[in-house]
């Protein structure tokens, strides 16, 4: 294992890539420190330590950004906008036929796609920019019964220090893509993936630290034990896959043969990634965010059904949040799965180029047989799935630690898969200069 972690420093280009992601990396984290301009830092601060761990409203961008949100920094989106956006744009394939043309077009498809991603990227920071400045302006970024320093955080409430928030942050929001873009080409590993995992792995010392404070040490060694047996899970579904064999028939072009190499298609048990968690904490977000902009003014009562949002789900060890939450999930994920994944298209692939599944007769059969398979594989990754979103509501709410908890839901997710994809590029990079790569 050194030997191989040796054989990288001693790569020049190689060294050259890790290091040029890892300086994007460290101006990416020193971005989420500077204020947006008429940003109170000191009030900021003074908030964000009197209420560690109870700002669940905005929990998931919070978390996406490496909690540069609610310090209102210049990165204060973080990459959230561009993770919205590019669901969107893949969405749209199902609903605009111009969308799906372009995918299946190629390299030229895909460019006019991301250049679409691009355009909504920055059109969603401007509208999320506002919103959160909205709700810092009203003091009900760190909840209602925040002290009243908090509703102080803006120093300047004129139509044009507004502007140049939006713009500043707006601003941000391109940059952080324009990094991404930068690590994807000239680094190491997909670039967007490395930016998420950078603003989730530097708030796992504030969390584990937060634990230790708070509960004692022992309780900080059984959650870093119990952390280590849940990475360890995760790794396993992660690379678990059900493999269904593929035969080519061999055919004659000319003089020479062609095919008659047997292969398999790898149906993995978690098809659709983070995703699904991310569609439904963001789904279970929006009753909360509207009935935060319905309070009532002082002395009047709440409405009912304001009432009944804020008792219900705004608290994540409530009963009905966990079963919707985990509902959600598992619907979000054959959504998801059936749109990425077309048993059709792979069927008349196959079909085309002569493959077929031993046993199966080519075409519509071999498609009834990979949505057979698919539905059935996908429901284990659903509940697991679930499960592993809801482990810091279920697992831990007992000891109190589920506010700093790392190691659940969508945070564990995203470091082990963007973890596993970096060590297989590093790996594969290792295998074009030398016989033995990274892994073994």
């Amino acid at each position: 294992m050194f030997s191989a972690i040796a054989r990288i420093f001693r790569t020049p280009d190689l060294r050259k890539k890790i290091g040029f992601s890892l300086g994007i990396v460290a101006l990416f984290r020193l971005g989420s420190f500077i204020p947006a301009p008429f940003v109170d830092f000191g009030n900021v601060q003074a908030c964000l330590a009197a209420n560690q761990g109870t700002s669940g409203l905005y929990e998931l961008v919070n978390l996406f950004s490496g909690g540069a949100l609610l310090q209102l920094s210049v990165f204060a989106l973080g990459i959230m906008p561009y993770i919205t956006a590019s669901i969107i744009v893949q969405l749209l394939r199902v609903v605009i036929p111009h969308f799906e043309t372009l995918y299946k077009e190629g390299a030229s498809g895909q460019s006019t796609l991301t250049q679409y991603t691009r355009y909504l990227t920055i059109a969603l920071g401007i509208l999320q920019s506002t919103t959160l400045i909205t709700v810092a302006r009203s003091g009900a970024l760190f909840g209602t019964s925040a002290s009243s320093e908090c509703s102080q955080l803006i120093t300047n409430d004129a139509w044009y220090a507004i502007m140049l928030m939006v713009i500043t942050m707006t601003a941000g929001t391109g940059v952080i893509m324009w990094m991404g873009e930068l690590i994807t080409e000239r680094g190491i590993g997909n670039g967007m993936s490395l930016l998420i995992f950078t603003s989730i792995a530097a708030r796992f010392p504030s969390s584990l630290g937060a634990i230790g404070t708070q509960k004692g040490i022992d309780v900080l060694l059984i959650v870093l034990v119990i952390g280590l047996f849940v990475v360890a899970a995760v790794v396993f579904v992660e690379q678990s896959q059900r493999r269904i064999p593929v035969q080519y028939a061999k055919r004659m072009v000319g003089r020479r043969t062609y095919g008659g190499n047997n292969t398999y298609i790898p149906i993995k048990v978690n098809m659709a990634g983070v995703v699904p968690v991310i569609f439904a904490s963001s789904l279970l977000y929006l009753p909360a965010l509207i009935a935060q902009f319905n309070q009532p003014a002082a002395g009047q009562a709440s409405a009912a059904w304001v009432t009944w949002v804020t008792n219900n789900l705004t608290k994540g060890d409530h009963p009905l949040y966990m079963a919707m939450y985990f509902l959600l999930i598992v619907g979000f994920t054959y959504f998801y799965v059936a749109i990425t994944f077309n048993p059709e298209e792979v069927a008349d692939n196959m079909k085309k180029y002569g493959g077929f599944i031993p046993g199966i007769r080519a075409g519509r059969p071999t498609a009834e047989y990979l949505d057979f398979v698919l539905t059935r594989v996908t429901l284990p990754g659903a509940l697991y799935l679930g499960l592993v979103a809801l482990l810091p509501l279920l697992a831990f709410s007992a000891i109190g630690a589920d506010q700093n908890f790392p190691f659940g839901g969508a945070s564990i997710l995203i470091i082990v898969g963007v973890g596993l994809e970096t060590v297989k590029q590093i790996d594969s990079q290792l295998q074009q200069r030398h016989y033995e790569g990274l892994l073994r």
